[in-house]
């Protein structure tokens, strides 16, 4: 719709531009596509300066009647998962990023030059965000929702024929990364879940005040909205012109005036905003699995907790010290976990850790990772700052 609003006023403008002219800004569409979500991602990895490659893996497109869901749409056009890479050095472990709900993989922009350093790292959009292809959501239930990312995810590791290596998630990828390393262990070599999402149930860890707001009829509408699959890119998408001012609200207080430790400098808040507003505003598609995923709240529909007995990799949780995720789930879970579980809070970060404080977040991921970075790293303590729990 908002390349054909522009198409339509680029195709009129030499005839008539008076008229285009008193046209009240406010009520033009800002566009945006694929095109500008590459583009903004591709200005906002101007902050880094360490060489990197972006590709779109094809991850296929499903023969007709596939039970895949995310193969069904309207369109049997292959679809793509937008991947970026780091080569590093020789014989580096491969550490590959999965980002947030509501977010892509540049959300990273702050960690890829140290990160690089150390590892081959990749960062991918997921199918339905970023730069990634966006199919038509059909998924109807949790296990369909979840096969969506965690098999599109598994083309995409065939694809670029990976094994053995590092998967870190973020808030919902840390979600998705876990469901993976439960239904493929033998790929991983060690999980990193940062401020994971999904780990606790309503039933069993709903606050008292979240309750009370619930049974409100603010929380009626607010749960109805919900279960409606209302999500926060519908606002965005139907604010139009007035989208872009509302993300750079947002990034300007959550990543400035209300940031828990490394404001944003201008421009980084610039190229920030102008990649997230596009990342939201295009297509609607993985962003629909959120009610899916989550009820009201964001309690998890299918609790990762519910699994920590079966986990099979060696698990590192890193969470901020101001993240409204729980850490003590993550505790409830190491009682569970038969393999090696680490438990690390970072100072001066919130669930964006790795926005918020770049340096002890580093420090925290090369922690987790001494082992295989240097095998005769054991016995290095834990970096000052960083508090085990």
């Amino acid at each position: 719709m908002a390349e054909e609003i522009t198409a339509s006023v680029a195709a009129t403008t030499a005839t008539n531009r008076k008229k285009r002219s008193l046209w009240p800004t406010v009520l033009r569409w800002v566009p945006t596509s694929t095109d500008h979500i590459i583009a903004a991602e591709k200005r906002l990895l101007s902050l880094v300066k360490t060489p990197y490659k972006t590709e779109q893996v094809n991850i296929g497109s499903g023969p007709p009647g596939s039970k895949v869901r995310w193969f069904r749409s309207a369109s049997n056009e292959p679809r793509f998962i937008n991947t970026v890479s780091f080569d590093g050095k020789e014989g580096s472990p491969t550490l590959v990023m999965i980002h947030g709900y509501g977010a892509s993989q540049g959300f990273f922009f702050r960690n890829f030059d140290v990160l690089a350093q150390h590892f081959k790292v990749i960062a991918i959009d997921q199918l339905g965000w970023g730069g990634s292809s966006r199919p038509d959501f059909t998924c109807k239930s949790t296990e369909e929702t979840e096969a969506w990312f965690i098999d599109s995810f598994e083309e995409w590791r065939k694809a670029k024929n990976l094994s053995n290596f590092i998967l870190l998630g973020h808030s919902f990828g840390g979600y998705v990364a876990a469901k993976y390393a439960l239904k493929y262990p033998e790929h991983i070599q060690h999980l990193i879940l940062v401020g994971p999402a999904g780990f606790s149930s309503e039933t069993e860890h709903m606050s008292e005040q979240l309750t009370r707001f619930r049974s409100t009829w603010k929380g009626a509408i607010a749960n109805h909205l919900w279960e409606s699959n209302f999500t926060p890119q519908k606002i965005i998408r139907g604010l139009g012109p007035f989208g872009p001012d509302l993300v750079r609200k947002y990034t300007s207080a959550r990543f400035g005036a209300r940031s828990q430790g490394h404001v944003l400098t201008e421009e980084e808040s610039r190229l920030l905003t102008d990649y997230v507003y596009h990342t939201l505003a295009a297509k609607s598609s993985g962003d629909l699995c959120l009610k899916y995923i989550f009820s009201f709240g964001a309690f998890a529909r299918m609790p990762l907790l519910k699994s920590a007995s079966e986990w099979k990799v060696p698990t590192t949780f890193v969470y901020g010290f101001q993240d409204w995720m729980n850490y003590e789930c993550a505790q409830e879970a190491r009682k569970q976990m038969k393999v090696p579980c680490e438990i690390i809070r970072v100072p001066q970060g919130g669930h964006f850790v790795f926005i918020d404080n770049p340096a002890a977040f580093h420090s925290a991921v090369l922690y987790a990772c001494r082992n295989y970075i240097s095998p005769d790293q054991d016995s290095i303590s834990l970096p000052e700052g960083l508090e085990s729990v």
